[in-house]
Parts: structure tokens; C-alpha cells; sequence
């Protein structure tokens, strides 16, 4: 029986599994996914569970409940050896575990990519993965309550400031539906206005939003300002010193919070483990997704370099809808390779890109054509409520959007949370 070893259960891992499930015989192979949770995140909601209006749960699938007959072993590869086919394990409890295989598909994924600037580790946050988008929920409103009761204003002033760096897809749509989320709370707080806030987009380029039409994102641009948001193109993180942020323009500005969005890096496992990748770390892979000069291994996704044609720098950008076509191309071919059959080439044309803004504004350019405003907002989450996995996580969804409609915002501010056991703490220490 031959044995397959998925590294990542993210767009890659998940998606190639369901496929190979239908298409492999049960008897023959077996099926083995890898994954540091037990589910799936579909990251384009991000935005919208950190500001409230979809619940979190709603944007995870479990991947147990979607695949059926594949093994699945919930921990984090750490290393790989090409030679032997084994892959060393860290499981969730803290055991290690080796699995052998006879095929590897490598979709472990990217992380944030950052860079040596001084104090961006300690005073930084991500905006990634579930943690990170409720934690930023919970920042948010935490610190409109706080500064509701600061009388210094200096102190004030810097716990409303939001400074986020790197103005891309990710970061954009953070900003603005963190925005919206602090505009609804502040009309909550009678010692707050909007204006006691500041909200900074911190951008190297020259413009936001590159990947889209100059015109776009000059719509976008404009939006965002008429709801005071500051945007600094052509402008650089410098560091984060005693709660000051020093960007390149030489303005120094107090805040306590710091949203780094500037782009992602592929998971460094592939280079340590000793897989041919290009200068960015990423693993070669020739057309048909399989690993250059290696027998027997797969990889797509945002850990690898994977021939297009159709894009500007030669390889597939990191965006869901290219990920989940490479899925179903590895998939196939894997199939193939194991059952004498032909192997196919991964080809694919972007159909457009999407970008909500918040407050019911967006743009967008589906199969070229320019969308603004609220029809560009509409189409966002029609895509990709379209594209999320399982349908009862589409309806928990549209049941959420339906309730933002109707009722008022949910704003309560969960930040205990990541603490459970003070309270415990403070009564078996006998605190009264």
C-alpha cells in the first residue's frame, strides 16, 4: 500500500486530499495530512471576524468532517528527510512522531515576512491566522475603553493611535473594517469622538494596493481618507522605540498598537530540509507541481515557485483562487504519476482581483472589468461566500451578515479570554 504524506492542511493540504480521496481506491493507498490545528482557516474572512460581523468558528472547517479517509495527525513537520522519506513530527501534546511515505505533497504555506527592524517583534502584531484577528477585535475595543477613562492626553493620544504597515490586500481590508468596528464603539462612548482617534496606513510603495489598476486604487485611497484614515505611501517602518513608532519621513508618532501586513514568506521547512528553492525560499517545482530533481514530491501554494505564464514575475502570486486551482492540478497528477497516466500542466489566468474597504465599499476587477464602491463590496463577499468550504459553514455566514444587517454590532470586548486562569489564580491565592 502506497502511503501519502500531506504537510499542510491549509487551501493545498485540504484541497488535495478531498480530491484524492474520490480518486484513489481505498485499498491501495493511504492517506495521511499533517497539520498544526484540526482545521482548515479560510483566510479572506480574516477581516471580518476581526471586526465582528462573522463569528470565528464560522471561517474554520474541521478538517475531520471533510475528509473522510484521510489520517489525519495534528502537530508541526519540522524537518524532512529526502533521502530516508521520513518526516519528523512535533505533535500537539509535545511527542515526536515519524511518519514514512512513499509520495509527499508539501503545502505548509507562508508566514508573515518581516524584517530586522528594531522593536517589531516585541511591539508588533501580525494579521494572519484566527489568533491574531481576534486578538486585534479585542485590542481594538480594549483600548477605546481604556482611553475613555485616561484624563492624560498624551496617554489618550496613544492608545488610539493604529498604525498599519503595508498597504497589500490583507492590509487594507484589516484597516478598514478594524475602522468601521471603532467608529460604530466610539458612538457608544460619550467621553470618545472619532476624531480623538488616529488610524495610519504605513506603505514603502508608492501607491497602495499595487496589484490592482493605478484608477482603483486611487478610488480606494480616496475612501479611506474621507474617513480620516492617514495614508503614507513612499514611507518606511524605521522602529519601535518606547512606544513611539519612527517611520522614514521623520515624523515620530506615540502608539500603542502596530499591525504589520507587509506580505508573506514561504514556510522555511522546504529550505531547512534541504528542497532546491529559489532566492525567496520557495520550492522549485516544474509544471506539472512536482518538486525539481525529486522522485516522489509535490508542492504548491505559497511554499513554492510554481511556473505561470500568465503572471508578471513568471510564478503564481499567493492569492485563494490560484491555490485552490494548483490543488486540484497536484491532485490529478498525483493520481497519474500512480497510476501510469499522463501529467498535465498547471495553467491559469487571474480572473480579477477583489478588495473590500469596509463600510459597504470595495473595488474590484473582475475579468477586467473596474467595479467601485458598493457593487465592488457586494462581489467580495458573494466570491468568496461562493468559494468557502462545506455549506453549513456558507449558511453560518449568511446567517452572520444577516444579523449585522438587522441588529446592532456585537461590541463586547473578550480580551479576559486570553488569560482564563487569572481569576482562578487570584481566588486560590487567597487574594480578597
Amino acid at each position: 500500500m502506497a502511503r501519502i504524506l500531506i504537510v499542510g492542511g491549509g487551501y493545498i493540504g485540504m484541497y488535495a486530499a478531498r480530491r484524492l480521496e474520490r480518486r484513489l481506491d481505498a485499498t491501495k493507498h493511504q492517506l495521511l495530512l499533517v497539520n498544526p490545528e484540526n482545521f482548515m482557516l479560510y483566510q479572506p474572512f480574516l477581516p471580518e471576524v476581526a471586526s465582528g460581523l462573522i463569528d470565528p468558528r464560522a471561517v474554520v472547517v474541521p478538517l475531520r468532517s471533510v475528509l473522510r479517509r484521510t489520517e489525519l495527525v495534528v502537530g508541526e513537520v519540522e524537518a524532512i528527510d529526502l533521502s530516508a522519506q521520513h518526516a519528523s513530527v512535533r505533535l500537539a501534546g509535545g511527542d515526536p512522531r515519524d511518519l514514512g511515505y512513499d509520495v509527499l505533497v508539501l503545502g505548509a504555506g507562508s508566514w508573515s515576512r518581516t524584517l530586522a527592524i528594531p522593536g517589531l517583534a516585541e511591539h508588533g502584531v501580525g494579521f494572519k491566522d484566527l489568533a491574531e484577528a481576534i486578538w486585534l477585535r479585542n485590542r481594538v475595543l480594549s483600548q477605546l475603553d481604556r482611553a475613555a477613562e485616561l484624563a492624560d492626553a498624551d496617554a489618550r493620544r496613544a492608545a488610539l493611535t493604529f498604525v498599519f504597515v503595508g498597504a497589500g490586500f490583507a492590509g487594507i481590508e484589516a484597516l478598514g473594517e478594524l475602522e468601521d468596528l471603532a467608529r460604530t464603539a466610539t458612538a457608544t462612548i460619550p467621553t470618545l469622538q472619532r476624531a480623538d482617534q488616529r488610524w495610519v496606513m504605513v506603505e514603502a510603495a508608492a501607491r497602495i494596493l499595487p496589484e490592482l489598476e493605478p484608477d482603483l486604487a486611487m478610488y480606494a485611497g480616496d475612501r479611506l481618507r474621507e474617513r480620516d484614515i492617514e495614508i503614507r505611501t513612499s514611507t518606511r517602518l524605521e522602529r519601535i522605540e518606547d512606544g513611539v513608532v519612527y517611520l522614514s519621513d521623520g515624523e515620530a508618532m506615540p502608539a500603542e498598537t502596530l499591525v504589520w501586513t507587509a506580505g508573506v514568506r514561504a514556510s522555511p521547512l522546504a529550505a531547512d530540509s534541504g528542497f532546491p528553492v529559489d532566492e525567496r525560499g520557495r520550492v522549485r517545482v516544474d509544471p506539472a507541481l512536482r518538486v525539481v530533481g525529486i522522485d516522489g514530491v509535490w508542492a504548491a501554494g505559497d511554499v513554492a515557485a510554481v511556473p505561470d505564464e500568465h503572471a508578471g514575475q513568471g510564478t503564481s502570486p499567493p492569492t485563494a483562487q490560484h491555490a485552490l486551482r494548483q490543488a486540484r492540478v497536484l491532485a490529478d497528477n498525483v493520481v497519474a504519476s500512480l497510476e501510469g497516466g499522463r501529467l498535465r500542466r498547471f495553467r491559469y489566468e487571474n480572473k480579477g482581483m477583489l478588495c473590500s474597504l469596509g463600510h459597504y465599499r470595495g473595488v474590484a476587477n473582475p475579468l477586467g472589468i473596474r467595479v467601485k464602491g458598493f457593487p465592488a463590496w457586494f462581489l467580495h463577499r458573494t466570491y468568496h461566500l461562493l468559494y468557502m468550504p462545506s455549506f453549513a459553514r456558507k449558511a453560518r455566514i449568511a446567517l452572520d451578515w444577516t444579523i449585522a444587517l438587522l441588529f446592532p454590532r456585537d461590541l463586547a470586548q473578550l480580551g479576559s479570554l486570553e488569560h482564563p486562569r487569572d481569576a482562578f489564580r487570584r481566588a486560590a491565592g487567597g487574594d480578597r
